[in-house]
């Protein structure tokens, strides 16, 4: 048959891995992507030695018995990475010839997951004051009725759960906002030691109460900078509070402001801004998951504190759109401490 001779220069000039399988189910050609996935010893083999996935089988031979399109999917692991592929086989015309091309869809795989883990995490941060809520009003229209001192009780509580629910969905709006605002430039000129000094300001009131000691300390000099005033905001009051909630009664949280002319992660003029808290700690196997989505070190401590679980994931996305970086250091029983480093100029990489 005519075709045969040309299946290889034909495959050569696709894309995506693509092999081709004749009338005696062997592999008879291959482009270079197709040998990087399964081997250049795969050639003249049978293609079920080769490929091996029951789903890729019966795809082939569905194909191979009707001359009907098919899909499965394949799973490839590479040292300990698993890549998965969407397979299109499809039949020749005029030939006995299938083709099986090979999609990399490991990404959209992963998106995918991490919608259902977002939409898990969401209706499982709602379900428990929804319900603390539904089960106090079952009570107050019943058995709490006519009792007053636990009718103020009761419903202190539900405030409380309804205050959680709330900054819950403020959080989720935010990340949201901020998630679409990654990748504009800001264009708004500020000066980063005002945001730092409205920061210690408006949350000094916060650490009387939790009798905690803010000391900032940066020299008398303006930090003029490309930014979002508002985000920046957002991230060290997000970084500050945390301090102040785990610091604990009595203890101070520093603020160091600092600039270097060189900063070996962003390769330039850089502004460091490092709070340090003198709490209990967090144990190191937690740090690299501080900023996803709704992790906590300490679940039950995190929401006790009004934590929503989703301040660093959006410290994250602000200091990314900023070009900036968020280093944690911390060690048990010797406190925490959150390092921003922004550019100096952040109208340039």
């Amino acid at each position: 048959m005519v075709i045969r001779p040309l299946l290889p220069d034909l495959l050569a000039a696709l894309p995506l891995p693509t092999l081709a399988i004749d009338r005696e189910e062997r592999i008879v050609a291959m482009n270079t992507a197709a040998q990087t996935l399964v081997g250049a010893a795969a050639l003249d083999r049978h293609y079920i030695n080769v490929l091996r996935q029951p789903t890729v089988v019966d795809a082939v031979e569905q194909c191979q018995r009707d001359g009907k399109a098919r899909e499965a999917h394949y799973l490839s692991s590479d040292g300990g990475n698993d890549t998965r592929y969407q397979v299109y086989v499809s039949k020749v015309n005029g030939s006995d010839y299938v083709l099986l091309s090979f999609q990399d869809i490991t990404q959209l795989a992963k998106a995918s997951q991490m919608r259902r883990d977002f939409v898990a995490n969401v209706s499982h941060e709602l379900r428990t004051p929804l319900t603390a809520l539904m089960g106090f009003i079952e009570t107050l229209r019943g058995p709490a009725r006519d009792d007053a001192p636990a009718r103020d009780r009761f419903l202190g509580i539900m405030t409380g759960e309804a205050e959680r629910m709330n900054r819950l969905v403020g959080d989720l709006l935010s990340l949201s906002r901020v998630e679409s605002e990654e990748r504009l430039r800001p264009t708004q000129k500020v000066d980063l030691r005002y945001v730092v000094q409205s920061t210690v300001r408006n949350l000094n009131p916060l650490a009387v109460e939790a009798n905690v000691t803010l000391l900032p300390r940066m020299a008398d000099v303006d930090l003029p900078m490309i930014g979002d005033s508002d985000q920046l905001l957002q991230v060290f009051t997000n970084l500050i509070e945390n301090a102040i909630k785990y610091g604990g009664n009595g203890k101070t949280v520093e603020i160091d402001v600092e600039t270097t002319l060189r900063d070996p992660s962003l390769r330039g003029p850089a502004v460091r801004v490092t709070v340090t808290d003198h709490g209990p700690g967090i144990d190191p196997l937690h740090i690299p998951r501080l900023t996803e989505r709704f992790y906590r070190a300490d679940s039950h401590r995190s929401r006790a504190l009004g934590g929503t679980g989703l301040g660093l994931a959006i410290v994250k996305h602000i200091l990314s759109r900023h070009r900036g970086r968020l280093k944690i250091d911390s060690e048990l029983g010797k406190g925490s401490q959150f390092t921003v480093i922004l550019p100096l100029d952040a109208a340039q990489d």
